[in-house]
């Protein structure tokens, strides 16, 4: 399928477009980014916010906890470090502490998601955890994890039927975030999973342009390589 190659200018960036003919669309051109080139000066807190910071001192280990002090800490805490043993415990003595939400919505699924605890992430699915619930903010395990870069606890939650385009008040979906942190192995899961290539951030960036815009090459690459296999599948 050949295609012909524009260059055009889009809110300040510089970029080169593929298009190829649509025959169910007549002489009509289907045109799809595929290479930009240009650096530019971007404010890359304007294009996509983090969800969230998450801090040593929320995680209850500001330098290194020490296993003594690991009974005063909430099993949220305890999830966010990984203390498998120390989190069945506290289940053990009550159940509901598995989808309790903190000051911030969070449970401990979502917090081990948010520090790449992947053996908590499994502990916790396969002891019951919710993976669906959205906190105050609109985050979830899948979003948290997908803007931390954790390509397994993905994959994993993925597996639990989560919604794949849940956006938070950013407007950030899981693959606006994998793109954002230029998380290569977050984007090709949630891609491979079905993930919506259209939905923009509130800042009006949809994947494709935030790549472009942060310099992504990477996981550009990635994006475009999926509009390829789609319009493939189409052809």
């Amino acid at each position: 399928m050949d295609g012909t190659i524009l260059h055009t200018v889009l809110d300040g960036l510089s970029v080169e477009s593929t298009c190829f003919p649509d025959e169910s669309r007549g002489d009509k051109l289907n045109g799809v980014i595929m290479v930009t080139t240009e650096n530019m000066d971007v404010d890359e807190e304007s294009l996509l916010k983090y969800s969230t910071t998450l801090t040593n001192r929320q995680r209850g280990n500001e330098v290194t906890v020490r296993p003594a002090t690991l009974d005063i800490l909430s099993i949220h805490q305890l999830a966010a470090q990984g203390e498998v043993s120390q989190v069945a415990t506290h289940l053990s003595k009550d159940s509901l502490l598995m989808n309790r939400q903190d000051e911030r919505g969070f449970t401990p699924l979502m917090w081990a998601a948010a520090f790449g605890e992947k053996a908590m992430v499994d502990f916790l699915l396969e002891k019951g955890a919710d993976p669906s619930i959205i906190a105050w903010e609109r985050e979830s395990a899948l979003t948290l994890a997908s803007s931390g870069g954790y390509a397994d606890i993905v994959k994993g939650l993925l597996e639990y039927g989560v919604d794949i385009n849940a956006y938070d008040w950013n407007g950030g979906t899981p693959l606006l975030y994998a793109v954002r942190g230029n998380h290569v192995k977050c984007a090709e899961a949630l891609l491979d999973k079905g993930a919506d290539m259209t939905i923009e951030a509130d800042s009006g960036y949809s994947p494709m342009a935030l790549a472009v815009a942060l310099g992504h090459k990477k996981v550009q690459k990635v994006l475009e390589n999926h509009i390829l296999k789609l319009l493939k599948k189409k052809a």
